[in-house]
């Protein structure tokens, strides 16, 4: 395993690993560990350069150092990504090649990074993981799949901001555009579904939209159509830095709360949200129902009854963010920041 260090300022420590024979090729971004061990999922996915993919783990560290301090997490934040081979027999034995290199990229940092499954990773992938280093998180028999938490944890979020927008928690008769198809919206669409919320739904991957349409009664639109679907509730549950200039202004809801990480493509555009009147529950405080299942379970050794307390817990984080920002003055997003770093700083000072 060939690897170097690359110096980004504000941040710990980043590497880069390198592995012929495997063909592995992956970035570990460790943003802070002031609250604790960095933690954050593995992502696996196509980068149309190594700087692109550099600069999204760079996002999801830091996105990782709030979310658990707004979660009051014993945690710190990191994100690594295993960039997809340019070319692959697709085979069992290649993927467990990459995550068995990973594993050992991982196990060089110590325990200060500890990872788990993310976007294009499962469980399974942590198990490879798991035969070469013991820092991985989300393992079948543990915690196992995030998303189910992460929903729930999205779900509580929607319904601080009804409470918070409309005076009400109840999304009975509201209409939810999702984007996203996946785990994480997949699960928040049955959660919406029992609340009694209309679903507009859309996902590049038709059969993630078939399942959802079958199960939940809901609608499908084409994925560039979603923006601009009649819906009261926005939640973007599939990639970053969809809310951007070309996006909102197709909006035509009145709460943007989602899943997806890194939302915003740019900060202004949370700015851009305020002015139009769009309630925006910042992507990082609303989705740490996943990091909030993993540390509870099994760092701290939380039953799961416990664990699910804390995920519900987001309604009264996300209720305070509003409140900081209504007194402010600021838009959503610069509240939860501000709320993270006032956590961070306590913690620093020792």
């Amino acid at each position: 395993m060939e690897t170097r260090e690359i110096s980004v300022p504000g941040y710990e420590r980043v590497v880069w690993g390198k592995e012929t024979a495997s063909g592995y090729q992956g970035i570990i971004a460790i943003h802070s560990t002031v609250l604790g061990p960095a933690v954050g999922g593995t992502r696996h996915w196509h980068y149309a350069s190594h700087q692109e993919a550099l600069t999204d783990a760079l996002r999801l560290a830091r996105g990782m150092t709030y979310k658990s301090a707004l979660a009051g997490l014993p945690c710190g934040g990191g994100k690594s990504i295993v960039l997809e081979p340019p070319a692959s027999d697709g085979g069992a034995v290649t993927r467990e090649r990459l995550f068995r290199a990973h594993g050992r990229l991982v196990d060089t940092l110590k325990g200060q990074y500890i990872t788990g499954e993310d976007v294009g990773t499962s469980p399974a992938d942590m198990e490879y993981v798991l035969q070469e280093t013991k820092y991985v998180a989300g393992l079948h028999g543990r915690s196992g799949d995030p998303s189910p938490k992460t929903a729930r944890g999205v779900f509580r979020a929607m319904q601080a901001a009804a409470q918070h927008h409309w005076g009400s928690s109840d999304l009975f008769g509201k209409t939810v555009a999702i984007q996203g198809c996946g785990h994480v919206g997949y699960y928040l669409a049955g959660e919406l579904h029992r609340a009694g919320a209309t679903l507009v739904v859309t996902d590049v991957d038709g059969a993630r939209v078939d399942r959802v349409v079958r199960e939940y009664g809901a609608a499908a639109v084409a994925p560039e159509s979603i923006y601009a679907a009649e819906a009261d509730i926005f939640a973007p549950c599939a990639l970053g830095g969809i809310i951007n200039d070309q996006t909102i202004p197709q909006l035509r809801v009145q709460l943007v709360v989602g899943g997806a990480n890194n939302q915003l493509l740019e900060p202004r555009h949370g700015d851009l949200l305020e002015q139009r009147g769009v309630l925006y529950a910042p992507d990082y405080a609303t989705n740490a129902g996943g990091v909030i299942n993993g540390c509870c379970q099994e760092m701290l050794g939380w039953d799961a009854e416990r664990t699910v307390e804390k995920v519900d817990a987001i309604y009264d984080t996300l209720l305070k963010i509003f409140q900081i920002s209504n007194k402010a003055g600021i838009p959503t997003y610069r509240a939860a920041d501000r709320l993270a770093e006032e956590r961070l700083a306590k913690r620093a000072a020792g």
